[in-house]
């Protein structure tokens, strides 16, 4: 597969200014393969690099006007390989996890690779992809072998880009025990990782699964996607209607994925003695909670980053299966050329969007490396992310 000495990408050249522009095409070291980009999905993390570089890194700082590119839940072909590389070939679809973990530190050698003690060190072996290294706003980037999936022939380019957010909510339920049948689980936060934990926590048994917001039409959404019930949180106290859902048994699991101060207090009084608690939300200041009530209860609570323990891989075989559809939660798609207007639509929440999706591939099948028009140039000059 013919692959171009220069791509189109954006690169980040101040805290909240994108810029598109030419660079060379990625080198491959050992264990790595080139990926054309197709499609990419939206994070909101991806606003927090754009704008502060925290709370998305976690050590050092975004190199700002070094030619960074953001961009982490993404799908693409691959089209070269690196000589030691013989478990993938060009032409596999794929897509992948974020984190490579360094593979020498105490924590990747327990297998908690998105805690790796070299994060933000790719001289040491690790990569963020997106995070602290480059990501896939641009036509091409370079991935370990280790955090690559190969999509299934059934599965569409914007549906496998959300095989990273549902592989989030899975790693979740993993570290609260993994089995969740007949369990009662909470969700707090119709988000994408709010809205595919429900997905998931029905397609592992879980009964029932309650799910709370402040948006009818996003809750409405998580009935889809097999939610037993749901709260608006506006209309109505979520500990008591938990109370009353579950006829008093309260929640074995929650999974908090809002980030709204008051939802951590709240996700402690919803479970049980002996209860489970995820955060999966990066809160924009320190919360406060009730922490003589989490001992009494002998409650756990856990904190995830990313997609660890191999989640994608598991839920792309979730997906696959049709156990929840994710396609539910693509609500836009945009050009590669149009980035700003889709940052711009998820930063504001334009129409309801959950999920949206910049299509690489039809700029990649017209022209692999084309010249911005004048008034192209001028209109992706700078984009402004609200913080």
């Amino acid at each position: 597969m013919h692959v171009p000495d220069e791509m189109l990408a954006w690169i980040l050249d101040s805290p909240g200014k994108l810029t598109l522009t030419r660079k060379k095409v990625p080198s491959l070291a050992s264990a790595e393969v080139l990926v054309r980009v197709d499609a990419v999905a939206i994070c909101a993390t991806d606003l927090e690099v754009i704008a502060h570089g925290r709370p998305a890194m976690v050590e050092g700082k975004l190199p700002f006007g070094s030619g960074f590119t953001p961009g982490h839940e993404y799908m693409g072909t691959v089209v070269a390989v690196a000589p030691d590389v013989n478990e993938f070939v060009p032409g596999d679809r794929v897509t992948g996890e974020v984190h490579a973990g360094c593979r020498r530190c105490r924590r990747c050698r327990q297998g908690m690779y998105t805690s790796c003690l070299n994060y933000g060190f790719p001289s040491k072996g690790h990569r963020a992809n997106g995070f602290s290294t480059d990501g896939a706003f641009a036509q091409y980037t370079v991935n370990n072998i280790n955090t690559l999936c190969r999509v299934p022939d059934s599965m569409g380019d914007a549906e496998a880009t959300l095989a990273v957010t549902a592989g989030t909510s899975l790693y979740g339920f993993d570290e609260l025990g993994g089995v969740l049948a007949h369990e009662a689980v909470v969700i707090l936060g119709p988000g994408p990782i709010g809205l595919l934990a429900v997905g998931v926590a029905k397609a592992l048994g879980a009964g029932p699964v309650i799910l709370t917001g402040t948006r009818d039409s996003r809750l409405e959404l998580g009935k889809q996607l097999g939610a037993d019930a749901t709260v608006n949180v506006t209309r109505d106290d979520p500990v008591e209607m938990v109370r009353k859902l579950t006829q008093g048994r309260m929640a074995d699991m929650v999974m908090e994925c809002s980030g709204a101060p008051e939802a951590v207090d709240q996700s402690v009084r919803m479970l049980s003695r002996g209860g489970k608690l995820c955060l999966a939300a990066f809160p924009a200041e320190p919360v406060p909670f009730d922490v003589g009530h989490l001992v009494r209860n002998n409650i756990y609570v856990y904190g995830i980053r990313g997609e660890g323990k191999s989640a994608v891989w598991r839920a792309i075989a979730l997906m696959e299966q049709r156990k929840f559809d994710a396609r539910l939660i693509h609500s836009h798609t945009f050009a590669f050329e149009e980035l700003p207007q889709a940052l711009h639509q998820v930063s504001n929440r334009l129409d309801d969007a959950i999920k949206v999706v910049v299509n690489v591939h039809e700029t990649l099948h017209s022209s692999p490396i084309r010249k911005l028009r004048p008034s192209q140039a001028d209109d992706a000059a700078s984009l402004r992310v609200a913080a």
